[in-house]
């Protein structure tokens, strides 16, 4: 396959799979062994790195206004002597702290099962019935509405009502999406708020939110470390060639190009019908993939 239709190609399946909660890694770990390449090489490496910044970049643009509108009331806390602890900017940085230093002390864990597809089989299948299960017993109080008299299991409407438990809370199930491949930082983070009383709207928005922090500094690392020469089969900036830039050109830019369309969608979806058809979807290729490591076809 040319070089450049393969990085359109995994381009589109980054850019769909980033923030719906159906896992990246493990999309692109399928890829993989569906065309018959290897991304374990130093260039590779750095090539789904880029990409992965493709689809992270796509979010302050998509939530520029959203942004601008936090920044400005939490200036406005700070000027007012008012309390900044349950700002939704401080809540997703403490989310991104709980996340952020087990993850670090982990790393090892988290490397010897980036390439195992029992581990991401699993993890979709099972992430896929809890997410079911989750989202069908919240279903009653989301039809119902913020307006209803019996609102239910739903506490928190709004990802500016929420508070400190359910960041602290929600940052602590994150941390599953980097021990296990195929959880789906995007499924964690979505349950764990519908858990702790969030809406389907409030656990979205703030997963997206925190999601900035955590994949910026996460992605930001690695590429530091590859070009640095820190991983296996490293690849500095001046060995890659002009054909090269220009691959990593076309997977960064389709990458971010179809993450600010699956991102708007996914909002617009998600208000009116739930996560149940991913969850199905989670369960049909956790299966597949299971039975297809099981025969040693990866």
């Amino acid at each position: 396959m040319h070089e450049y239709l393969m990085s359109v190609l995994l381009g589109i399946v980054e850019g769909l799979t980033e923030f719906l909660p159906v896992s990246s890694t493990a999309h692109l770990r399928i890829a993989e062994a569906l065309l018959h390449i290897s991304l374990q090489s130093g260039y590779w490496k750095m090539y789904t790195i880029v990409i992965q910044l493709g689809a992270i970049l796509c979010l302050p643009v998509y939530f520029r206004a959203r942004l601008r509108e936090l920044i400005i009331s939490f200036k406005h806390r700070l000027e007012g002597n008012r309390p900044v602890i349950t700002h939704p900017l401080t809540l997703v940085m403490v989310a991104f702290v709980i996340t952020a230093i087990p993850a670090f002390l982990l790393t090892k864990v988290i490397g010897k099962n980036l390439e195992n597809l029992k581990v991401m089989g699993a993890s979709l299948l099972i992430g896929g019935i809890v997410m079911w299960l989750i989202d069908a017993r919240n279903a009653k109080w989301e039809r119902a509405g913020e307006q209803a008299s019996d609102r239910g299991l739903i506490r928190t409407w709004r990802m500016d009502g929420m508070s400190l438990g359910q960041a602290m809370w929600i940052g602590a199930c994150q941390i599953l999406s980097a021990v296990f491949p195929g959880t789906s930082r995007s499924m964690s983070t979505i349950a764990a708020g519908q858990v702790a009383g969030m809406s389907r709207a409030a656990a979205l928005e703030f997963s997206f939110f925190l999601s900035i922090p955590t994949m910026f500094v996460a992605t930001a690392y690695d590429l530091l470390k590859s070009v640095m020469g820190k991983t296996e089969n490293p690849i500095g900036v001046s060995d890659i060639d002009a054909h090269q830039w220009i691959v990593l050109a076309i997977g960064f830019v389709v990458s971010f190009i179809v993450a600010y369309g699956a991102v708007a969608w996914f909002m617009s979806w998600v208000r009116k019908r739930g996560f149940v058809p991913f969850a199905i979807y989670r369960i049909i290729v956790g299966t597949a993939v299971l039975l297809w490591a099981s025969r040693g076809l990866g």
